[in-house]
């Protein structure tokens, strides 16, 4: 739950940092970012349900451990099915926050370039494991969001390390 309230203010933070490269680009890269956090709390919901299965309310007592082990299951394929939902959303914001380092001036273009390759790489890995049977057996389901996740680690370094620098007057504040 801590990592979806961060991420909520994370796409808010972005767009004060970005918003002048093209405001179009950073609010729409806010929305689909914040579309994504009520998905993720909808979906943490079975996770729960699987700790209230484990904890032994009274009224499960009346099934047996198979019955119960089938639940567990059946609520964690389940909260695995709204991962793959929610990550359209992870991976479409990818696209304009992309877009925005690449134009910015201030970030390197390299790292735009793989956040938009992670949108596509995310897209395909959707698509892919909701109509190709055994996807993950494939060697590259392991690879196909690697952009992604060099992208975002990449941009986070390079934000902490080396900052944000304006041209005229020096360090921009994130306040």
């Amino acid at each position: 739950m801590l990592c979806y309230i961060a991420f909520t203010l994370l796409p808010l933070v972005l767009y004060r940092l970005l918003k002048d490269v093209n405001g179009t680009y950073a609010k729409l890269m806010v929305i689909l970012a914040l579309i994504s956090v009520p998905i993720s709390f909808i979906n943490l919901q079975n996770k729960f349900s699987v700790l209230t299965i484990i904890e032994g309310a009274g009224y499960l007592k009346t099934l047996n451990a198979e019955q119960l082990q089938s639940q567990v299951m059946f609520l964690l394929n389940t909260y695995n099915k709204g991962i793959l939902i929610v990550q359209i959303f992870w991976g479409l914001w990818l696209f304009p926050f992309g877009y925005l380092v690449y134009t910015s001036g201030f970030l390197p273009k390299i790292l735009g370039v793989c956040l938009m390759l992670g949108c596509l790489g995310y897209v395909i890995n959707v698509f892919s494991r909701t109509v190709v049977p055994d996807f993950s057996d494939y060697t590259i389901a392991d690879y196909i969001t690697l952009p992604a996740s060099i992208g975002e680690i990449g941009i986070c370094l390079w934000l902490l390390v080396m900052g944000v620098k304006n041209k005229k007057t020096g360090p921009v504040p994130i306040d």
